[in-house]
């Protein structure tokens, strides 16, 4: 008997550009599910680039979209904001604190990480 230890609506993420790794760990989250492409209309997409801020909302203006970056850059949080992202979050931060974000943007938060700087 297969057991399915998923909500029967569980929180799907796109990651832009795909990142087997990333998907892997956040695929062991029991309510977010990693989805492949926009057609499954996720909630919440994670980008490296800030232009993709805006093609993915041309697709999707309900998707929230968090850019992830390595380290706080001058004027990046203004731009990811000005670009309509919902935020901009750490990529080699601990993972529960960006599943607490990913959860977060969903519910229609803006989430900065705290190491980035104060929205």
């Amino acid at each position: 008997m297969s057991v399915n230890h998923r909500p029967a609506r569980s929180l799907q993420v796109l990651l832009f550009p795909p990142d087997a790794a990333l998907a892997l760990r956040l695929g062991l989250q029991p309510d977010i599910e990693v989805v492949a492409s926009t057609l499954a209309r996720p909630a919440v997409a994670l980008v490296e680039e800030l232009a993709s801020v805006a093609t993915l909302l041309a697709d999707d203006p309900e998707c929230r979209v968090l850019v992830l970056t390595g380290s706080a850059h001058p004027g990046l949080r203004d731009a990811a904001l000005a670009a309509g992202a919902a935020g901009l979050v750490l990529r080699d931060g601990p993972l529960e604190d960006l599943a607490d974000s990913i959860r977060r943007a969903s519910r229609g938060e803006t989430v900065i990480d705290p190491a980035l700087g104060a929205p």
